[in-house]
């Protein structure tokens, strides 16, 4: 296991464009903080950011991983182009013929996957530490380590998310296609959502089955944090709307998306087992 990693960290680190990917992504990671000094002073009217609670704990648990989770975009870059570089560079071939297994090499993929998961997952979590520590209004050891569970959400949805672009960086072998085909498939799910709440069903039983597609299942598994801040729950008050929403993460939620990680790594072995390379 610690030797296929291992080929795959030195094709990365030996990639200039890889590299600049995954520096630029932490970068944009630890920006997170610069939310913080967002702030507006027109007149009257004095908006600090920080100060809407979006750093205490334990939300800053659930503000941060989605936030993050929007950022995700740029190793989904990385994965497609490290399948699309395989058979450019015809390095695939190369493994193969030195000894790695089809299997092995599925394996090696998936495993950068998972570092790229778990990596992205703990740095999260130590930035998400210092800012609420700095900023949040409860220190109590209880309250800050509650709600973890957004952290084990973000971490099944980057897994998910990057299977499903390693999958489609096998099928489609092009970098460029393989984002393509990634846009395309949001727009099929959406277009597929609007067909059925149209037709056929309300609106529950439509997001209940659009919840078994894989990008919607992945936004289940990590909601949307914002109508939670008391400022947006105010003005809906102020206005007579009540948002009740459902934050939480079920488990259906993040079984569903673990069913699809194990569907996607499977294919793609099945592809790779059947191509004549």
């Amino acid at each position: 296991m610690k030797r296929l990693l291992q080929i795959e960290l030195i094709k990365l680190w030996n990639n200039r464009a890889s590299k600049t990917l995954i520096y630029g992504y932490f970068i944009l990671l630890t920006s997170i903080a610069l939310i913080a000094a967002i702030k507006f002073d027109i007149g009257p009217i004095k908006f600090h950011l920080a100060e809407q609670g979006i750093f205490n704990f334990p939300y800053i648990w659930h503000f941060n991983t989605f936030v993050a989770a929007l950022l995700k975009i740029f190793l989904a870059i990385i994965i497609v182009s490290m399948m699309s570089n395989e058979y450019t560079y015809k390095t695939i071939k190369q493994n193969l013929i030195d000894g790695l297994s089809k299997k092995e090499f599925i394996a090696s993929k998936f495993l950068t996957v998972v570092l790229f998961s778990l990596v992205s997952t703990g740095f999260v979590f130590v930035t998400s530490l210092i800012l609420g520590s700095i900023y949040s209004d409860y220190t109590e050891i209880g309250i800050v380590f509650s709600d973890l569970r957004f952290l084990v959400a973000y971490f099944i949805k980057l897994l998910g998310f990057f299977s499903f672009c390693l999958f489609i960086g096998i099928l489609v072998k092009r970098s460029a296609f393989a984002l393509g085909f990634l846009i395309l498939w949001q727009m099929f799910e959406g277009f597929t959502r609007g067909m059925i709440r149209w037709k056929l069903f309300d609106g529950d039983t439509t997001d209940a089955i659009m919840g078994f597609f894989p990008l919607n299942a992945m936004f289940n598994v990590l909601k949307e944090p914002f109508t939670r801040l008391s400022a947006v729950q105010s003005v809906a008050n102020q206005i007579g709307e009540e948002i009740a929403l459902d934050y939480g993460t079920t488990l259906l939620d993040m079984l569903i998306v673990i069913a699809w990680t194990a569907i996607f790594i499977w294919g793609s072995y099945a592809i790779l087992k059947k191509r004549d390379l």
